[in-house]
Formats: structure tokens, C-alpha cells, sequence
């Protein structure tokens, strides 16, 4: 029988693309499901009809679009999830798992495109409704590692040039370094089992406290 979560929990996994993060959210979603909690994965942008619309759009490599553009974009779909999604669940005892959140806005469009940081977290804060994540797991790859494990298949994001992910990777790792209790950095380029076995660490302390 499936038991009851003591309380919700919000965990959300970042990095950039090519980092391994979709992977060890699926086996974190496995992991405690086999323990018995209530678990529910998501993706941002996406996870309902109108933000997998909108993730349509910004990741169509046929479109151009201003910097603004595309934050707002991604800000839309967050407000959407996060309304429909993400607060309902935890409303309910569930433990909700997401690939992407807010951080990885700061990340692109902040450091990335060099947007005001400041405006950009605003706009997180307005979307969100006070909604923030209880642990944040980093995973950290190196521009290489990253792009072997992309392929030559890419979306818009994906085919930004070297600089834009170097951005991106500092952003990440500022990001960690100024949110240590919330945000734990992992090294992304060990063997998969390896870097869920550090996933799994932090997370049952999570749920023990």
C-alpha cells in the first residue's frame, strides 16, 4: 500500500543541456515510487496543453525572436504550470518533481542572454506565486561532455554558439554557489548510477528532516 507523504516536497533538477538532468529525475521518480510516496514528474517548459504549446515555439530553431521574446515566453508556461500543476500537487501531500524551473531561466536568459538578473527574477516571482523549490539538484558537465551528448539533432537553445553555454555553465555554478542549502552540485560527467547514488543522498535527507 502507498503511503501517505508526511508533507510535499518540491525538487526540481537543472543544468545545461546535455548535463544527464532528464535522466536522473526519471530515476528519481522510479526510486520513490518504489518507496510508496505520491510523486508526480513535470517538465518546463511543458507538462500542460498550453505550456507544451509554448515550448513548441521557443524551441523551433525556424523562429527568431527577441531576447524579451523568449523570457516572457518562458515565463508564461511557468505561471501556467505552476498554477496548474505544480501547486495543486503539493497542496495535496504530493511530491512533485521537475525538470527545469526557475533556475534555468536565470541561467539562459540571465546569464546567457545577459538580461538583467534583477528583471528576471522579478518576472520568477510573479509567475511563481511564492511557489520555490525545496532542494535544487545542479548537474555540472563541461562544454564538451555536454555537446557529444547532444548529437547533431538540436532545438533553438541547444544550437546557441560555445559562448552563450559557457554563460550558462557560470550562471549555474553562481547560482549553486550563492544557494548552497537549497541547491546541491553534483558532478554530471560520472557513470549515471554514480550520480544518482549522490541524487538519492540528498534527497532522503530531505525526507528524514
Amino acid at each position: 500500500m502507498a503511503q501517505l507523504n508526511e508533507r510535499p516536497l518540491f525538487v526540481t533538477f537543472e543544468g545545461i543541456d546535455g548535463c544527464g538532468k532528464s535522466t536522473q529525475a526519471f530515476l528519481t521518480h522510479q526510486f520513490l515510487v518504489s518507496r510508496g510516496y505520491k510523486v508526480k514528474l513535470l517538465r518546463e517548459p511543458g507538462s500542460t496543453s498550453v505550456a507544451e504549446r509554448i515550448r513548441e515555439v521557443v524551441l523551433n530553431k525556424r523562429l527568431k525572436m527577441s531576447d524579451l521574446t523568449e523570457l516572457f515566453l518562458y515565463e508564461a508556461a511557468r505561471a501556467e504550470i505552476t498554477s496548474r500543476e505544480i501547486a495543486p500537487a503539493l497542496d495535496k501531500g504530493t511530491i512533485v518533481l521537475c525538470d527545469r524551473f526557475y533556475d534555468s531561466t536565470t541561467a539562459y536568459q540571465g546569464y546567457g542572454r545577459k538580461l538583467d538578473i534583477r528583471m528576471v527574477k522579478a518576472l520568477h516571482k510573479i509567475a511563481v506565486k511564492g511557489v520555490t523549490p525545496d532542494l535544487t539538484f545542479v548537474f555540472d558537465v563541461d562544454l564538451k561532455t555536454a555537446f557529444a551528448r547532444l548529437g547533431k539533432s538540436k532545438d533553438r537553445l541547444e544550437s546557441q554558439p560555445k559562448a552563450f553555454f559557457k554563460r550558462v555553465r557560470l550562471g549555474f555554478l553562481e547560482i549553486a554557489r550563492k544557494e548552497r542549502r537549497r541547491v546541491k552540485l553534483i558532478d554530471g560527467t560520472r557513470p549515471v548510477d554514480e550520480v544518482f547514488d549522490n541524487v538519492r543522498k540528498y534527497l532522503l535527507r530531505k525526507l528524514d528532516r
